[in-house]
């Protein structure tokens, strides 16, 4: 009988997820809260390492057509408009399939997922449909969820938590979120204005900024026309509708375009709260947690959807291998694996990002640069540098661990 798996959450992760389940032959019932797919913007960055398992699935050809690729990416010094260092992901092609970065909003992978999901009999996703509570024992897990008003169990041999951040599936499981939230908040502002054409950047670019630091990059839209976001912080005492005000906008944005007004073509604005956590375990008895239901970081650097569909390809090959019977050795591979990955390769790596960004000592804004050019400029260091950038040392300490 082949194994079944419920999984809560129907965004990147856990659409993942479940194709990667159903090809290996498990028979997997989607459940997501939401009726339509979230095409807000949120991650878009998805690096090689992801990328060479999305070609596992068969995804590259749309992931491609759909999305930018982006061989390069910049840190600059905003305040003199100096280019620090450039990383050219062409060094890393004895190393992936895929020697550079696609710029694709997270929606356009889930829909492309969500579009082969349909092709197999053993997938049942429904939307529109919130988990609210689940009982295990030693044999089967059995959810409770509603829809419109609605309660109904369903029974599988695994839970999967993919819920996001404020994870229903991890609280219910009473799993710790360990680790703390910024003071300021991250202010996204998405406007049709060319920043290549301003600072000859490239579409993932860095500005560090004692004073107001921003991350740059450019996405596709849904038009295939390009936009770009910048992202901001806010000071900590910065009211929100001051912050996403007419005024402050098109202040942050001019000063990224001397004379002219990148606010005139602001598109969309977006201003949330940013976390560094990491839930106390992945797995608790037949329920697992993965992507952001399992850990949170700030977005410099892109990393954490991408370690999310690590979860996910990780733990179908978990869950195919243990089958119904929960083998324990198997079942524990995955906490064992991920956990400590995404605070060595995850945690540590997107906090060092925000530190180099904000630093504000003189002194150590000029070791950082100065460190960050020399890295670019020794073949060696370079490699070394974007094997860890883009997780493909994550993967290749995988396979060290029990």
């Amino acid at each position: 009988m082949a194994t079944e798996v419920i999984v809560a959450g129907a965004g990147p992760v856990g659409a993942v997820l479940a194709l990667a389940l159903a090809r290996a032959g498990l028979r997997v019932t989607v459940l997501e809260a939401e009726s339509v797919i979230d095409d807000s913007p949120r991650a878009a960055t998805v690096h090689p390492s992801t990328l060479d398992m999305l070609g596992d699935l068969d995804l590259m050809d749309e992931v491609t057509a759909r999305g930018l690729v982006c061989r390069y990416f910049d840190h600059w010094d905003r305040p003199s408009r100096t280019l620090i260092a450039r990383f050219d992901h062409e060094v890393l092609r004895d190393d992936t399939a895929h020697p550079f970065v696609v710029q694709i909003e997270q929606h356009k992978i889930v829909g492309m997922v969500l579009g082969q999901l349909a092709a197999y009999p053993g997938v049942d996703v429904r939307r529109g449909t919130r988990v609210t509570g689940f009982e295990q024992d030693g044999a089967r897990v059995t959810v409770t969820a509603e829809r419109d008003g609605v309660a109904e169990r369903l029974s599988a041999d695994y839970l999967v938590g993919t819920d996001g951040g404020r994870s229903t599936v991890r609280k219910l499981a009473g799993i710790e979120f360990e680790g703390y939230t910024w003071p300021e908040r991250f202010l996204v502002l998405t406007t049709g204005f060319d920043f290549q054409a301003e600072w000859d950047c490239s579409f993932r670019s860095y500005f560090a900024d004692p004073d107001e630091w921003v991350n740059l990059f450019k996405v596709a839209g849904d038009d295939g026309l390009g936009r770009w976001r910048a992202v901001f912080p806010t000071t900590p005492d910065e009211p929100d509708d001051e912050a996403l005000s007419d005024e402050v906008v098109a202040r942050r944005l001019s000063k990224l375009a001397l004379g002219a007004n990148p606010a005139a073509q602001l598109l969309h604005r977006k201003l949330y709260r940013v976390h560094q956590r990491v839930a106390a375990t992945f797995r608790s008895g037949r329920v697992f947690l993965a992507g952001d239901a399992a850990h949170v970081n700030n977005p410099i650097g892109g990393l954490g959807m991408n370690c999310g569909i690590h979860d996910a390809v990780e733990l179908a090959s978990v869950l195919a291998e243990a089958g119904p019977s929960a083998d324990e050795g198997r079942l524990d591979r995955y906490n064992a694996r991920r956990r400590p990955l995404n605070i060595e390769f995850i945690q540590q790596q997107t906090i060092a990002n925000k530190k180099r960004l904000e630093e504000k000592d003189p002194a150590q804004r000029q070791a950082r640069a100065a460190d960050l050019a020399a890295t670019a400029a020794d073949p060696e260091r370079h490699r070394q540098f974007l094997l860890r950038s883009s997780l493909l040392a994550s993967v290749a300490k995988a396979k060290t661990l029990a």
